[in-house]
């Protein structure tokens, strides 16, 4: 993931020479053969973890046997987050190169829809009686500002705390720790960092190397948690005056949870924090070798340690404990999540966009959804699913994130977020390093937020 020079969009989607490389890989337009639909997806950076490829195979399978002449191709795009956000971008742009289905974040799906990059699925799913089944919340997450719906998701997310019980057990916290108070969090981490040498105490992600995964895991589960947003408001975006929102108290307190974190040296190394994959070593390394303590992070986890995920872990669930990431101060309702997500759209050049529709609704019968929800560690989005015992008994902590749910919060769906979010990075990265204070980081976000959003911005 690269380290974006600037809080311009436009650097977001610069073409590098990695990017054109890849591209190049690529292209031959999706339309060059009306029997092949081609499938671009995100392709982990793992090399051993292989749970999208290992899905798409047997749906690629399934749907060529049931649409005999019918051909697909996988097209996977390996890097991390924002590389593969670049390099997306960069195909949708030209018939020459844009697949004829995509794999989207919800985060960037609206940036994508107002570029003209995907195209509406309305008639398609006006015909869909599965489209029924999916809850509105995940609806809304692929839904332009046009009010035309642009993805199917896939499932959604959410986030806690995972902390390992053998390393509790050796600085002599509780094994059912469940914290009330950020002050809480970071007694443990302090705890942990006197009495359990050679261990990081606490991970949360930082930076714009770490991309998304700093702004929802990191900054936005605590500036959700700050009572900033009481009343069902949002603390980024106020949707009354359609405005984002500068840096108040909330925003400089959440700041100051970060910078203590990497000035106590509660977490790991700048170095590592600010390393593009080093999410990769926290779940290959960091928390099966029992070498982190507490990690701030999403309910995806586990993917990597089934079987035949190349990090088999089959203990995790007796060796790690579940918390849900409290409020700052206790305050109602006492824990707080964030949720995101992916979807599966056309982009508007795809050549082959019926035969895209159908693969999607191979995808998404309930036994392939369901499959697809166990084997990724997702969170269901259709109501038939989320019903059935199978998946709610299916793996331990599925119960404890879906339950999230109910406390759970969406970034604000605007074109301007991706930009906004990269401000919000670049804010944390300051104060973790250690350049910057809370106050100037936090000047520095409003400057950002103004350029980002061409001056929409209202204080709270």
């Amino acid at each position: 993931m690269p380290v974006r020079p600037t809080v311009r969009f436009t650097a977001l989607f610069t073409l590098t020479a990695l990017a054109a490389t890849s591209l190049a890989a690529c292209s031959s337009g999706s339309g060059s053969d009306p029997d092949t639909v081609k499938v671009s997806f995100k392709q982990s950076t793992d090399n051993s973890i292989k749970v999208m490829d290992t899905y798409l195979a047997d749906i690629k399978k399934q749907f060529e046997k049931a649409n005999p002449g019918k051909k697909v191709e996988l097209v996977p795009i390996k890097a991390p987050d924002s590389e593969y956000y670049t390099k997306l971008q960069q195909m949708l742009r030209s018939p020459k190169t844009a697949p004829d289905l995509v794999y989207e974040d919800t985060f960037l799906i609206n940036s994508d829809i107002t570029s003209g990059y995907l195209k509406p699925l309305d008639d398609y799913l006006a015909e869909w009686k599965d489209w029924d089944q999916f809850i509105d919340t995940a609806k809304a997450a692929a839904k332009g500002e046009d009010g035309k719906t642009y993805g199917v998701p896939d499932g959604t997310d959410t986030r806690g705390l995972w902390f390992s019980k053998d390393v509790f057990a050796k600085a002599g916290l509780p094994a059912d720790w469940q914290p009330k108070t950020w002050d809480e969090v970071l007694d443990a981490a302090r705890t942990i960092k006197e009495k359990v040498p050679g261990v990081t105490p606490i991970n949360v992600y930082t930076g714009k190397p770490a991309g998304e995964m700093a702004t929802m895991q990191g900054f936005e589960m605590l500036l959700y948690g700050t009572g900033t947003g009481d009343g069902g408001s949002d603390p980024l975006y106020d949707k009354g005056s359609k405005k984002w929102i500068t840096a108040g108290q909330g925003f400089e307190d959440s700041l100051s949870f970060v910078e203590t974190v990497y000035k106590e040296k509660l977490g790991p190394e700048v170095s590592d924090a600010l390393d593009p994959n080093f999410s990769t070593k926290i779940r290959g390394e960091l928390l099966p070798q029992g070498k982190l303590g507490i990690a701030l992070d999403g309910s995806w986890l586990p993917q990597d340690w089934l079987e035949g995920s190349g990090h088999e872990w089959p203990e995790w669930s007796k060796e790690l404990g579940l918390a849900a990431m409290p409020t700052q101060n206790g305050q109602a309702p006492g824990r707080v999540s964030m949720s995101g997500g992916w979807t599966w759209s056309i982009p508007d050049k795809a050549g082959n966009p019926d035969l895209a529709f159908e693969f999607i609704k191979t995808m998404q019968t309930k036994a392939n959804a369901q499959k697809w929800y166990i084997a990724n560690s997702g969170i269901s989005v259709r109501e038939d699913v989320a019903s059935d015992p199978a998946y709610v008994d299916a793996q331990p902590g599925i119960k404890f994130f879906t339950d999230l749910v109910a406390d759970t919060h969406y970034r604000p769906a605007y074109p301007a977020y991706p930009k906004v979010s990269v401000a919000i990075q670049e804010a944390m990265e300051g104060v973790t390093t250690g350049d910057k204070s809370v106050e100037e980081a936090a000047r520095g976000y409003d400057e950002a937020l103004k350029e980002a959003t061409d001056n929409q911005v209202v204080s709270k």
